[in-house]
């Protein structure tokens, strides 16, 4: 029987409220501060409503740029930032899927340990390895590439780890089933844990996305020219204009644009992503 407690429903929806109205406030003011002329966001108070400058701002940022950065509009910086967001977001699923493939249904020596040794690396951050990995990346000659922006990140303990536990819930006689139909093992693979999979997949594709999304410290190290310049970059860029005063309409339309790929993502693939993280029964 649920018990009726409005008292503990009405508190429960004002926090709910209260939360959405703190993440969506910051959002609201970068979106209005994105439609006013840069006087107006210098002068108290700043304006709370849409102003006139929403199509001239907008339009300058993507299609333009203007003189304090030289003039550089952000939409190669959009596409890098995208390009470099899904080949991490592929990269990681597809080197972590078949590694917890091969240790949880390949027996060979030591597969305990070189899983652990994989998880281990999470000790590591990219801020630890940063040097030996761009000392590596350099002598193959993959800076100001798209290759040296994806590659050195795609390895995912914490993505080996999630499908290694996903494939251990799978029932053995599943596996018995596909061997005495005669499955080869990239056969199994492919007809029956990719499917199952799926799910999973999606979860860790958005959470994968939107890391490779917000990197900063690894593009800046690895690209030298203006041409491979990440949206995140582009926005610290925008803001550290030296000796001018920030042209803060137009960061804050870059931040806006910046945030409508990864939030269309979430939202396409919201229902999978939910999916994922809570489906238990195969």
């Amino acid at each position: 029987m649920v018990e009726n407690r409005p008292f503990l429903t009405g508190l429960t929806h004002v926090f709910i409220w209260l939360g959405i109205v703190i993440v969506v406030l910051p959002i609201y003011i970068a979106f209005v501060a994105s439609t006013h002329p840069l006087i107006d966001l210098l002068r108290a108070p700043i304006p709370y409503l849409p102003g006139k400058d929403l199509i001239h701002n907008y339009i300058t940022v993507i299609k333009n740029g203007f003189a304090a950065t030289g003039g550089e509009p952000i939409w190669p910086m959009m596409w890098n930032s995208f390009v470099m967001a899904l080949g991490i977001a592929v990269g990681k699923i597809f080197v972590s899927i078949l590694s917890a493939f091969a240790v949880v249904y390949f027996r060979f020596p030591l597969r305990n340990f070189f899983f652990w040794l994989i998880f281990i690396t999470l000790m590591l951050p990219v801020q630890v390895r940063i040097l030996p990995t761009f000392e590596v990346a350099a002598s193959l000659h993959l800076l100001n590439t798209y290759t040296g922006l994806t590659l050195p990140l795609i390895a995912s303990a914490t993505a080996t780890f999630l499908f290694r536990q996903f494939f251990l819930t799978v029932p053995g006689e599943l596996v018995e089933a596909a061997r005495m139909d005669g499955a080869s093992p990239m056969r199994f693979f492919w007809d029956i844990l990719l499917p199952l999979s799926k799910t999973n997949i999606a979860a860790l594709f958005i959470i994968m996305f939107i890391y490779g999304w917000n990197q900063f410290l690894w593009p800046l190290v690895i690209t030298t020219k203006s041409s491979m310049t990440t949206i995140v970059m582009g926005i610290e860029k925008l803001a550290n204009i030296a000796d001018q005063i920030p042209q803060w309409n137009y960061i804050m339309a870059t931040v806006i644009l910046a945030m409508l790929p990864p939030v269309i993502i979430v939202v396409f693939m919201q229902r999978l992503f939910v999916k994922g993280l809570i489906e238990t029964e195969k």
